[in-house]
């Protein structure tokens, strides 16, 4: 999980503090997450926007 959010370009610390917390992902989705897998992440993925 690191490397994959390092790939994504996280920076360092918050890949750490994500991938300490891998089956938390309710905590982890507030503050540290949404700082890397962003709306345009989404939108290369093809993903559509509920709003």
């Amino acid at each position: 999980m690191y490397r994959e959010l390092m790939a994504l370009g996280a920076k360092p610390d918050v890949a750490r503090q994500v991938a300490a917390n891998s089956r938390r992902w309710w905590r982890n989705s507030g503050k540290l997450l949404n700082a890397v897998l962003t709306l345009d992440w989404s939108s290369q993925l093809g993903l559509p926007r509920l709003s």
